[in-house]
């Protein structure tokens, strides 16, 4: 039967909740004019227009609202903080703003390199990804990184990571979830660890990332559901056994590998996969998936610090996915995202 009230219900959360990130994003925004340290960046190549991304966006939010009346998965639910927690992180994320883009100004990205962390992790991890205070290392950046990420988004980071609940949903179809392993690769805050968990209450679940104030974020996020199984990993080295998974994730991961660490995680998430298994993998567009928004993706990495993301923007990824053994099935441009769904070859 159809949910027609959970969709409205949907419906009218996404709509309150955007409206509430599009004004912490204009907010962001005079902030950093404000502080003027630098020229904002003019790409020369197209952007979309506002009314454009806000057209794309109502879009990805329909179609999570549709999933929903259809019973694929249940409505989207945040972490259940308490108001003033979460407004404590708001007014941190604008503290933290002036030594953040100081340090974009001098572009500086080397204060994860001065925490302890830094140490057991590889060297293309130890650094300012988005200019933020101590890298992926600390609780603090753990603790400011939704907010932070939805505020860019628009509040649209979560909806866009529940697009990878549709190609689930199908692959679930007559399967037992008790039986059912899924591992998410970099899990980072356990944000899409928590919607999978409330879609599947059964379901065998493992989180991998290098960030061990992520982990203990995302073991927040779980808190008040069936745990998850969280380690501290690396993607290309999954401490995991041969076709040990049915589903793997990775949620806006590779845009932050440097090209040869795609290719090692990418024969590790095969490696680990059952025959028949299913990739599900979102990252951010790639150059000439929607070629008038080709703008954004040029400025991104001059806004932030982006080592990799050039080369991610032109990767050959549906060429690396193949050559590790995991078929094209589907491929979508869910607003900011792209969305590959790929399945591990059974042996010939």
């Amino acid at each position: 039967m159809a949910d027609t009230l959970g969709m409205a219900a949907q419906l009218a959360g996404q709509s309150l909740r955007f409206g509430w990130y599009f004004a912490l994003n204009r907010a962001l925004d005079w902030r950093t004019d404000q502080l003027g340290k630098t020229p904002r960046y003019k790409p020369t190549r197209p952007v979309p227009t506002m009314q454009q991304l806000l057209a794309d966006r109502a879009q990805l939010l329909m179609a999570d609202a549709m999933a929903v009346r259809d019973g694929l998965y249940p409505p989207m639910d945040d972490d259940g903080a308490s108001p003033l927690r979460y407004l404590g992180r708001v007014r941190q994320m604008f503290a933290d703003l002036p030594e953040a883009y100081a340090r974009r100004a001098e572009k500086d990205a080397t204060t994860a390199k001065a925490e302890a962390a830094a140490a057991s992790v590889p060297d293309y991890y130890a650094q300012d990804f988005h200019f933020q205070t101590g890298g992926y290392l600390t609780e603090d950046s753990a603790s400011l990184y939704d907010v932070q990420v939805e505020t860019l988004f628009m509040g649209a980071a979560g909806p866009m990571r529940r697009t990878a609940l549709t190609p689930i949903a199908e692959f679930m179809r007559g399967r037992d979830q008790r039986q059912v392993t899924l591992v998410d690769v970099a899990c980072g805050t356990g944000r899409f660890l928590r919607q999978v968990r409330l879609a599947y209450p059964a379901m065998q679940l493992k989180g991998l990332d290098l960030s061990q104030p992520y982990l203990d974020e995302a073991a927040r996020q779980l808190k008040g559901l069936r745990s998850a199984e969280l380690m501290q990993a690396p993607g290309e080295a999954m401490p995991l056994a041969d076709a040990s998974a049915d589903i793997v994730t990775s949620i806006f991961l590779f845009h932050e590998l440097p090209p040869q660490v795609r290719c090692a995680v990418t024969a590790e998430v095969a490696r680990v996969l059952k025959p028949g298994g299913l990739f599900v993998f979102i990252d951010s567009l790639q150059m000439g998936d929607k070629p008038g928004w080709d703008g954004l993706l040029e400025a991104f990495p001059e806004r932030f610090h982006e080592p990799y993301y050039r080369h991610y923007a032109i990767d050959d990824l549906d060429g690396m996915f193949e050559a590790a053994g995991l078929q094209a099935d589907t491929t979508s441009t869910p607003f900011l995202a792209k969305l590959m769904v790929r399945t591990k070859t059974p042996p010939v």
